[in-house]
């Protein structure tokens, strides 16, 4: 699969959130495909993955604070920061413990908050003019309509979707763009049945941080395959 051009022509840095997961994997290897210094976030370094990676916890304040802190004194400012963390629950609502409640919010929705946060004070406090492009991942039933049994996924992954666009007209005319992807099922291995391989969610990825990927800010691409 052939990737995009990067934006810049002097191997910008990308940043990936869960580098070391099976979304991850594949995100680092298009985006170093494609001309991209990468740096991982990963909470475990796995030893299969042939980029640096900086152990972070997503959802912990302070260690998202120290992972970029790190990517930005040791590595530079990143051009694109794409957050691939996330997890999937199912559970009848009535039997939904405010723990469970809790632990979908914290790593879909919170850690989106805590990682966008400091990619954008890491953009904006960069000797140049702040640019670069923020992902997150949403979902299908983020994007569209709840799911029976998910009430805490699909609250999380809608609340990625309306955080994508309020920081994204925040951001209007700074030169830091914001953006979502929603895929309904991710293939991985060239998997059968109804979804989107890992190899397209990369494809779109490096499509919005591309020039021309600047005037989709605060959109969402609706990735759910046939």
């Amino acid at each position: 699969m052939s990737y995009p051009e990067p934006m810049n022509a002097a191997r910008p840095l990308a940043v990936v959130t869960g580098a070391c997961g099976r979304l991850g994997t594949v995100l680092v290897d298009a985006f170093l495909t494609a001309g991209y210094r990468v740096i991982g976030l990963d909470r475990t370094v796995s030893e299969a993955i042939s980029v640096p990676v900086l152990p972070f916890s997503a959802h912990d304040e302070q260690s998202v604070e120290d992972a970029f802190r790190r990517v930005g004194t040791e590595y530079g400012v990143p051009a694109l920061v794409v957050h691939a963390i996330g997890t999937w629950a199912m559970k009848p609502f009535a039997e939904t413990a405010l723990s469970d409640w809790n632990r979908v919010m914290e790593i879909n929705l919170t850690s989106t908050f805590l990682v966008f946060r400091e990619a954008v004070r890491l953009m904006q406090g960069a000797d140049e003019p702040a640019s670069g492009r923020l992902i997150g991942i949403t979902s299908k039933q983020g994007s569209l309509r709840g799911v029976a049994e998910q009430a805490a996924y699909s609250a999380s992954k809608a609340g990625v979707q309306r955080l994508v666009e309020s920081l994204s007209a925040e951001m209007s005319g700074t030169g830091i763009t914001v953006h979502a992807i929603a895929p309904s099922m991710i293939l991985f291995d060239g998997g059968d049945g109804q979804g989107v391989a890992a190899e397209d969610i990369a494809t779109h990825c490096l499509h919005l941080a591309t020039e021309a990927g600047a005037s989709l800010n605060g959109r969402t691409l609706l990735a759910f395959g046939e």
